[in-house]
């Protein structure tokens, strides 16, 4: 059996064998090129607010936070909504402190995430349901942040806000963009579970992707250059359908 033969035989099977997986890295390549990532991770859905904070507001001084807390880490002073507040970690917990007063303000209660959920989001929507998780978070969500409130809006994409009930930062935006974008990547990267692209079914996939254009390069170049090498053997398949039919 000779190159040509070889090589259009074992096109055809590897192709009608990747046929399949070609079609599926070619749609879900395209979804995630035309999409801006930006839009993706859902940096649309909330606003970036620069509010400043006013020294006058801070009240509880940082002496007075760490004879309170003297194994406090990580302390940072920012804002949540108006109203300035300590975030820091003590071993493994966070920790937020009213500013003004050094009351504990973590874990968020519902009305403060469903208010920082309208303070944040960029919609006109309304919050379609709010709900606390503390385990077995959904796969859009690392279980690093929980607990978390989960806010959902009955807005175009159907988005999501995750906000901590720690610290009440918004730790994840998603909207059903996002989520398709989620299921493209696995099919485009063929890792169904942890989405990692060093995988071996993707490995082989395209190590045979490869032979097949191998073989197809093979058969081009007898196309175009060894085109008297190719009717020879189309005219001798020819003779033998007319022989058997007569």
């Amino acid at each position: 059996m000779n190159l040509l033969k070889i090589s259009r035989k074992y096109h055809r099977y590897l192709m009608l064998f990747l046929g399949v997986q070609f079609v599926i890295w070619t749609v879900s390549g395209a979804y995630m090129v035309i999409f801006d990532i930006d839009y993706i991770h859902g940096d649309t859905l909330v606003h970036n607010h620069q509010t400043k904070i006013a020294p006058d507001d801070v009240h509880y001084s940082l002496t007075q936070l760490i004879q309170t807390y003297p194994k406090a880490e990580q302390l940072e002073l920012g804002m949540l909504i108006d109203k300035p507040v300590y975030r820091f970690k003590q071993g493994d917990e966070q920790h937020m402190l009213d500013a003004g007063t050094g009351a504990m303000l973590s874990p968020l209660p519902k009305a403060y995430a469903q208010a920082i959920a309208q303070h944040e989001y960029t919609g006109t929507g309304n919050i379609a349901l709010i709900e606390l998780i503390t385990d077995n978070p959904p796969f859009e969500l690392s279980g690093r942040h929980l607990p978390a409130w989960r806010v959902n809006f009955n807005d175009f994409g159907s988005p999501s806000l995750y906000i901590s009930a720690l610290t009440g930062k918004v730790v994840t935006k998603r909207h059903e963009f996002w989520r398709t974008f989620d299921l493209m990547f696995s099919l485009h990267v063929m890792d169904y579970e942890e989405e990692d692209p060093s995988n071996w079914l993707l490995f082989w996939f395209v190590c045979f992707a490869l032979l097949a254009c191998l073989f197809g390069l093979i058969l081009t170049y007898y196309r175009i250059f060894k085109d008297d090498a190719v009717k020879p053997t189309a005219q001798g398949s020819s003779g033998q359908n007319e022989g058997v039919s007569s």
